[in-house]
Formats: C-alpha cells, sequence, structure tokens
C-alpha cells in the first residue's frame, strides 16, 4: 500500500502529522477570531448551527465534484457517534466555563488536554510514552500557565469560592476532547477521513440546531457571510486535525495544540496591537522550545504503513 492510500490504511509519518495539527490550530485560531464578530449578538446553538450548516454545504460539493460518496458509509458507526457526541459535549462544557470563570482560568484549566492525552495514550492506543516526551508534555503546559500569568497559575489550585466545582467545566471540556482525539487515531486505520469529518460536523451542527429555537435572531447579509467564512475555516481545521491522527501517534502530537495560544498572540499584535510582554514571551518560549524537542526526537521518524 502506498502513502497516498488514506482510506484503508495508516501513515506513519510523524512530520507530517505535526505539521497538520499546526495548520489545523492556525485555521482554528482565525475561526474563533472570525467568530467573535458575530458570536455576541446571537446565541451560541444559532453560532454552532449555522456555522455547521456551511461546513456541510462545503463538504457536500466537495464529495459531490471529487465523486467520493462512499463517505457517507461508516465502517464504526458507534465509535463515529461517541466522536460525535464527545465534540458536542466539548463545545458546552468549554463555553460554559467561560461564563463563570475568568477566561485566564478556563484556558490554562482547558489545556490539561494534551497531558490527558499523553495519559491515556498508553491505556487505550497501547502508544509507548517515555519520561522524555512527558517531560516536555508538561514544560509546554507550563509555557502555557507562564503566558497566562504566574498568577492565573496559582489560583487553579481552588482555593476558596468553589473554583474547584466550577473548573470541572473548562477540565471536562479538555477530557472529552482528550478521548475524542484517542477514538480519532484509534479508527484512523480503516475509515476515511471525509467520513469522521462529514458525521462529527453533523453532530455538532443538529445540536446547535436543537437549541436555536429558543433564541433565534435573523442574521443580516454581513453576518451571515462571516458565518460561513467560519464554516470553510472550522471544516478545514477539523480535516487536518484527523488527517494528524492518520500520520503519528496521539501523544507525539498532543503537544502541538499549544500552537493555539502562539497564533492567537500573533494575530492579536498583526490585528489589534497587543504587544506580548515579558511572561508572554517567557512562556512562548518554553511552549516552542518543548515543541521543537519533540519533534527532534519523534518527528524524523520514518514513514511506515499500518494495516
Amino acid at each position: 500500500m502506498s502513502e497516498g492510500v488514506r482510506t484503508f490504511g495508516r501513515v506513519e509519518a510523524p512530520g507530517r502529522g505535526i505539521a497538520c495539527m499546526l495548520a489545523g490550530c492556525l485555521l482554528l485560531t482565525v475561526n474563533d477570531a472570525v467568530v467573535k464578530w458575530v458570536s455576541g449578538e446571537f446565541q451560541l446553538g444559532q453560532v454552532l448551527a449555522t456555522r455547521g450548516l456551511a461546513a456541510l454545504i462545503i463538504i457536500l460539493a466537495v464529495v459531490a465534484w471529487r465523486k467520493e460518496f462512499h463517505i457517507f458509509r461508516v465502517k464504526y458507526p458507534g465509535v463515529q457517534f461517541l466522536r460525535a457526541i464527545l465534540m458536542i459535549v466539548s463545545t458546552f462544557l468549554f463555553v460554559s466555563g467561560l461564563r463563570v470563570l475568568p477566561l485566564a482560568e478556563n484556558i490554562a484549566i482547558a489545556f490539561v488536554g494534551p497531558i490527558f492525552v499523553t495519559a491515556l495514550a498508553p491505556v487505550f492506543l497501547a502508544e509507548k510514552v517515555g519520561w522524555r516526551r512527558w517531560t516536555a508534555v508538561l514544560v509546554g503546559f507550563a509555557g502555557v500557565l507562564v503566558m497566562l500569568r504566574p498568577q492565573a497559575a496559582l489560583s487553579i489550585d481552588g482555593g476558596g469560592d468553589g473554583l474547584n466545582w466550577l473548573a470541572l467545566f473548562p477540565a471536562g471540556a479538555a477530557l472529552c476532547g482528550a478521548f475524542r482525539d484517542i477514538l480519532t487515531r484509534r479508527i484512523s486505520h480503516g475509515e476515511a477521513t471525509g467520513t469522521t469529518l462529514f458525521y462529527s460536523t453533523l453532530g455538532v451542527t443538529l445540536a446547535g440546531a436543537a437549541v436555536t429555537p429558543f433564541g433565534w435572531q435573523t442574521p443580516g447579509a454581513t453576518d451571515l457571510a462571516l458565518l460561513s467564512l467560519a464554516g470553510l475555516l472550522l471544516c478545514s481545521a477539523h480535516f487536518l486535525h484527523i488527517e494528524t491522527f492518520r500520520f503519528a501517534e496521539a501523544a507525539l502530537v498532543a503537544p502541538f495544540k499549544y500552537s493555539s495560544l502562539l497564533w492567537a498572540m500573533a494575530f492579536g499584535f498583526l490585528i489589534w496591537g497587543d504587544v506580548p510582554d515579558r511572561w508572554t514571551l517567557l512562556g512562548a518560549g518554553l511552549l516552542i522550545g518543548s515543541g521543537i524537542y519533540i519533534f527532534h526526537r519523534e518527528g524524523r521518524q520514518p514513514a511506515k504503513v499500518l494495516q
């Protein structure tokens, strides 16, 4: 089987997997920026449903153009259903955390996701995670905390005001996201990327549509255009993330999700003129250093195909 065959066979190419993860995180950050322009006027369900509908239209158009109707045939229906549920729950938990916790704490807690993946990968995927990779993951997480300011990191201990209970929202979102990534890796050897993308997008769109009637507001032409753009970005980002787990081990690529904060920092400077302070630069240095170390140690492994 050649490297180009992706439907029934998993190509082990760690460098390509890392590249897909980084590009996917970039597109997701752009998507977040676009949604930010319209999310204040519409309730969450309507945003998810409209954006998801745009993504589905794009997916169906590509399928029709390339005549790849086989993506509607599901080899693992139970896993696909569970993966869609995990995406839905993760989204709603994270947004709930944003409503009850300061932004810094919510983001910092949610970024335990890569650590969850690293911990779960040996159990569910039989992946070997050595102490060097564990150390690199923890250094990357420390960089995230530093970028969110030391006082934010210290406040995560839940001292007072019921923070331990409120922290369950972003922590739960991170845990659901970690299990979703584990499932993605598990079925990547036999399920087409388009299949996983389509059914996950369909699930989130239907979940958003289910609550949309309770707060529907008619969007204008500009809002529809922005939400359609968000759908395109989201669709492309999820495709890349699904491909990520076809090319590389879950525990290997998970730490590169930290790059989302680097993209956000870059957009903040280019668009809004936000200049990074010393804490942000120090945290970014730790984050980038951990990623380079993992890539240097693991990313140069020769490509192989798992049947």
